[in-house]
């Protein structure tokens, strides 16, 4: 295998860090704008990409919100370019807070082969609420979801 095809492999699983839960998410050729950076709408997309597997697994005790979770809140600030060829991106995630019924993720978002600690090229902020669906109203979260998140948040 060239080291070209080794480089657009990614493990959608994720994995811990000390700084939370990185994934690494492939950007497609669709991703781009006329410039040749991730499109804005795009990047949302690919962060919520990144938190599947991070929250909505089968093995993950935040699973159930697969049921309901809402997005509340979002933003994005750009510190520098993603283009196409620095594919896949990583995407650390982490709680910055945790309430009884959402939570706020924070991202960090840098090219293929960026060292961990180097400034992120994008920041985010995603409010979830946890959501029953059939009350239409917020739920608290179980003692399980909050255990786990709260072993991401940052202090």
């Amino acid at each position: 295998m060239t080291a070209q095809a080794d480089r657009r492999l990614f493990d959608d699983r994720g994995h811990r860090t000390d700084a939370g839960y990185v994934v690494t998410v492939p950007v497609r050729w669709s991703d781009m704008d006329v410039f040749q950076h991730v499109n804005h709408a795009r990047m949302v997309t690919l962060l919520e990409e990144a938190r599947i597997p991070w929250l909505f697994y089968d093995d993950k005790p935040t699973s159930p919100m697969r049921q309901g979770c809402l997005v509340a809140d979002m933003h994005v600030k750009y510190q520098g370019q993603i283009r196409h060829d620095e594919s896949p991106i990583s995407v650390t995630m982490y709680v910055q807070r945790l309430r009884a019924v959402d939570f706020t993720v924070g991202y960090e978002v840098r090219p293929h082969g960026a060292a961990p600690d180097s400034k992120p090229a994008v920041v985010a902020s995603t409010q979830l609420v946890s959501f029953d669906i059939d009350t239409q109203r917020p739920r608290r979260m179980t003692t399980e979801e909050k255990a786990y998140l709260s072993e991401f948040v940052r202090p």
